[in-house]
């Protein structure tokens, strides 16, 4: 009875397999036949054929079709093996995919193995299979920036790892690096054919082409994105459009020209140059939606320039703490800064204060002594170390343009001294040396210069003017000491005549220049700006090779 028992049994798991493997081949085939292409599919539908003919009790025992997929999707053992993992579904992409990462971290790019908790012990299958980016772009396009890229541990390693391989495999750290040996689950590798770009400054994309050999190997193609444009009447155009847009796009009220125009020159600002545009939308975008908010405020039905300046002028207050700080202590005379009267050796020179997202300029008083020695021009903030390489330079060619100019048939015999008052910090650029200049040459000639004005810019061993950056900051900062001083028609700023293409000046100054109450001299060599600052002639050597008696030269010579 056992042996016709066990008989019994194996005929009726025979018939039971047989009967499902004719019911579930009919199903199978016409699979087969639509996935005939992809040999891997057709594999795994004749595993998934044999599989259930050999668990065909397991589907004996429920009740239909949706029984069977409510169980594989509440996790049942039995049946989640029949699941399918859809990784990405292009379905709905029109095209080729593009993919932006704002997270690239290591799991974000190349997928990750997810774990649930089973009676206090993690498990995993393969329906905890997750994608990455680099699965979502995969056929297209993927955008990375470069910065979040290398602050992530791994990630920059792990992409270019898989960009060589050509395929992405789903790998743990842990696992990759040997730090635990845990069993997990090793999806295959998938093909990848992408673009991958990265985003970033371009120091980032130099340092990268430095110090990483592969860097240029991988990322062959690189594209230096302008930050300023031409102001010409076409980009004009084209910029007044791209506004059009992005009020549009930010569902703005209407801006009439006015704003349009305000905007323009706020550009221009930007770029710091009157014959240029800046293409850094960031700041434009803020800037239309608070002047949108400034004409909602105040029920305006479009939004004006005046609107425009309102949220320009909001802009620098709310950023203005540290420039009215200093200015405060100049009018109470902490900061020692003179707007009238002359004094020999002293000139007000100009410098900029950078906060990134504000700049202004401020006066400094810069003085000069000198006397019988052996031609060494002493920079005191080079000595104490607060002065920076570039202007060091700018001190040391001072005495080269003394030595060439007033010392050609013998040795320059005088020993002076430059410095910085009341700086106590770090003195860098050479956009001072001019102004230097001019205090050593007051100091020589014992002439006086005037303290109305104040004098920016860098200068050559042949005495020429050279341009800056910062001026229309320089400029304002000096304006706004005079202003609170009360301006009495002699204050103003010398800069060189380079720089004059680069004034964007605002209104009050613009006004005030127009009026003759303030003055923006521009000069072209230091002898233009000792005439300006001593209101005397400079001196031109004649035939005799002698610079006129009582001229700034001769005095300097003698």
């Amino acid at each position: 009875m056992p042996q016709l028992a066990r008989e019994e049994r194996t005929e009726i798991r025979k018939l039971e397999r047989e009967t499902a493997d004719r019911t579930v081949a009919v199903l199978v085939e016409s699979l087969l036949a639509k996935y005939q292409s992809l040999p891997e599919v057709c594999s795994y539908l004749h595993k998934v054929k044999e599989d259930i003919a050999d668990n065909v009790d397991d589907f004996i025992e429920q009740q239909s079709t949706a029984d069977l997929l409510e169980l594989a999707s509440d996790g049942s053992t039995r049946f989640r093996k029949y699941a399918v993992n859809l990784l990405i579904d292009n379905k709905e992409t029109k095209g080729a995919p593009i993919i932006y990462e704002d997270n690239p971290a290591y799991p974000k790019l190349t997928g990750r193995v997810e774990y649930e908790s089973r009676m206090g012990t993690l498990v995993t299958d393969f329906t905890h299979v997750k994608p990455g980016a680099l699965h979502a772009a995969n056929g297209g396009y993927l955008l990375l920036d470069a910065l979040e890229l290398l602050r992530q541990p791994f990630a920059w390693e792990a992409l270019k790892r898989i960009l060589y391989a050509n395929r992405i495999s789903i790998q743990s750290i842990g696992t990759l690096y040997g730090m635990m040996d845990t069993a997990s689950l090793e999806p295959e590798p998938i093909p990848l054919d992408l673009k991958v770009v990265l985003l970033g400054e371009r120091h980032l994309y130099y340092a990268l082409l430095q110090f990483d050999p592969g860097f240029n190997e991988l990322f062959k193609i690189a594209a230096d994105f302008e930050e300023e444009m031409l102001r010409s009447s076409e980009n004009i155009e084209q910029f007044s459009r791209l506004l059009a847009h992005l009020i549009k796009k930010e569902n703005l009220p209407p801006f009439d020209a006015s704003a349009v125009a305000r905007i323009t020159e706020y550009s221009a600002r930007q770029a710091g140059d009157s014959e240029k545009l800046s293409t850094h939308m960031h700041s434009i975008v803020g800037l239309l939606q608070e002047a949108a908010h400034w004409a909602t405020k105040n029920s305006f039905p479009v939004v004006t320039g005046e609107n425009v300046q309102k949220a320009i002028d909001e802009q620098v207050f709310r950023l203005s703490r540290l420039k009215e700080r200093l200015s405060d202590e100049i009018q109470r005379n902490t900061i020692l800064i003179d707007t009238e009267g002359e004094q020999i050796g002293c000139v007000n020179g100009l410098a900029v204060i950078d906060l990134s997202n504000y700049r202004f300029g401020y006066p400094t008083r810069i003085t000069a002594t000198t006397r019988p020695g052996s031609g060494k021009v002493v920079d005191i903030e080079r000595e104490v170390k607060l002065g920076g390489p570039t202007h060091s330079k700018g001190v040391l060619i001072l005495s080269s343009f003394l030595a060439s100019r007033y010392c050609r048939e013998a040795p320059l015999s005088l020993s002076a001294s430059l410095t910085f008052e009341q700086s106590y910090g770090q003195v860098e650029g050479d956009s001072a040396s001019m102004a230097e200049l001019c205090a050593l040459l007051s100091s020589l000639a014992q002439l006086p210069i005037r303290q109305s004005l104040a004098i920016t810019g860098s200068v050559s061993q042949l005495g020429h003017a050279q341009p800056i950056g910062g001026v229309n900051e320089k400029i304002e900062g000096f304006f706004d000491i005079c202003r609170e001083r009360g301006l009495d028609g002699r204050q103003g700023v010398i800069i060189p005549a380079a720089n004059v293409k680069h004034l964007m000046l605002r209104d009050e100054v613009v006004a005030a220049v127009r009026t003759g109450s303030f003055h923006v001299h521009a000069v072209a060599n230091a002898d233009q700006a000792m005439e300006i600052l001593t209101g005397r002639a400079a001196g031109v050597r004649d035939d005799k090779d002698r610079f006129p008696e009582n001229t700034v030269n001769c005095l300097v010579e003698e």
